[in-house]
């Protein structure tokens, strides 16, 4: 009989084989962890960015970093770090904020094909247990027009209008999980999650979500001395907001039970975005002016998360209290910028690598100047990103790859 831990009254058997795709990223970085502590000795976790770019990096697991070993779009990728698991935790996924997911749908859209490929390694390995890390950018946009929202339930996703780009990608992906248990009979579990924050995480550079970003401005103010702070659409705009700890506890949870369909997994503490500053202000001591960015990205008016689903199945919901979670993750972003920056130099975190039209770039996943930028063409379909709308093929393709990847290189 195998030793056993009990975590959030589940059993785990130390002696199996638990695979997370992105491991290197913020909920991956945590979940890999969270098994840790539970005694779990074979553990892989994998991740396209360089192993000196993840967010947390442990050295007694299995690491499959960067563009060759990490990039889970690649089927031959999927089939290695899949043979021999008995579970699986797909996180892997090309996403950020509002400002990236809004801008760059085809890229997120891409991230198909990552979950594609582990679904099909997963089945090809006879893999135990399967979880897709799914989004509440699922559920239908008519439903979230006002600010005063109803929590949204799981049956809200359809008819199906979810964020464009991101969220039909997710959606579709539930979909694949779904015929994948039914057709193959392969244990797949689906989360959406509302909205993750904590520690250890993005908190600048254009994929950070509002909790991190409204960290890091009102540090940024503070530092600075410019007591003000641009806020992105009028403020009145609604979410909740789960912290990672009771993240990776329903995900272990979830990936266990008998849920069959996808289910909500996020904090049902509703605030306004207004509400969310005033937080960060009070935790920074200080009182800002506040500028209101009208044409910045800011999704849908209202969002909220109906946990009346995970109650009955778990008798459990996330319960970490805003308030809570948001000084854990100030004091962390904090320390992480004074590393960074000074006074005078504060006003540079709040600049985005990210526009419009991103490329891929397989081997960094977030910035432009990766190292890797040599190898961003891998695992891409031909042509992708080659070609810009007003230029011919032909012409970007012979003054395009070569010399970008010569520039990068020579930086290093």
């Amino acid at each position: 009989m195998a030793d056993m831990s009990l975590a959030g009254g589940v059993k785990i058997d130390p002696k199996q084989t638990i695979v997370v795709t992105g491991g290197g990223g913020f909920i991956g970085g945590h979940l890999v962890n969270f098994f840790r502590s539970m005694g779990v000795k074979k553990i892989r976790a994998v991740d396209i960015k360089p192993l000196d770019e993840w967010y947390q990096v442990h050295r007694d697991v299995e690491n499959h970093a960067g563009p060759l070993k990490g990039d889970c779009r690649d089927y031959k990728v999927c089939r290695k770090v899949c043979t021999g698991a008995d579970e699986v935790y797909q996180l892997a996924a090309d996403m950020g904020g509002m400002g990236f997911i809004e801008n760059n749908k085809a890229l997120c859209m891409l991230s198909v094909l990552t979950n594609t490929h582990m679904l099909l390694a997963a089945q090809e390995s006879g893999v135990k247990r399967f979880f897709y890390a799914s989004s509440a950018c699922v559920y239908n946009a008519d439903k979230q027009k006002d600010p005063n929202i109803t929590a949204l339930k799981e049956a809200d996703a359809y008819p199906g209008l979810p964020e464009d780009g991101y969220g039909w990608e997710k959606l579709f992906s539930e979909r694949m999980c779904r015929h994948f248990r039914e057709d193959f009979g392969m244990h797949t579990r689906v989360a959406r999650f509302h909205n993750v924050y904590g520690p250890n995480g993005t908190w600048e550079g254009g994929r950070e979500k509002a909790p991190a970003a409204i960290c890091r401005k009102v540090i940024a103010a503070k530092v600075s001395g410019k007591h003000e702070i641009e806020i992105w659409g009028d403020g009145t705009q609604t979410r909740s907001f789960m912290f990672i700890d009771d993240c990776v506890r329903g995900i272990n949870m979830i990936t266990h039970s008998q849920i069959l369909e996808p289910i909500n997994l996020g904090s049902s503490e509703l605030v306004s975005i207004n509400q969310l500053v005033s937080i960060a202000e009070q935790i920074a001591g200080i009182k800002l002016e506040r500028k209101y960015k009208l044409d910045a990205p800011k999704g849908v008016a209202g969002r909220n998360s109906d946990n009346k689903k995970i109650q009955k199945y778990l008798g459990w919901e996330p319960s970490t209290r805003l308030r809570d979670g948001m000084e854990r993750t100030y004091r962390w972003i904090e320390e992480e910028f004074l590393a960074k920056y000074n006074a005078k130099t504060a006003h540079k975190s709040s600049i985005s690598t990210f526009t419009k039209g991103s490329h891929p770039i397989p081997g960094d996943g977030f910035n432009p100047e990766s190292k890797n930028m040599d190898t961003w063409q891998q695992g891409i379909p031909a042509g992708y990103g080659k070609a810009s709308p007003s230029k011919p093929a032909k012409k970007a393709k012979a003054s395009g790859g070569k010399k970008a990847s010569k520039k990068v290189k020579a930086k290093r």
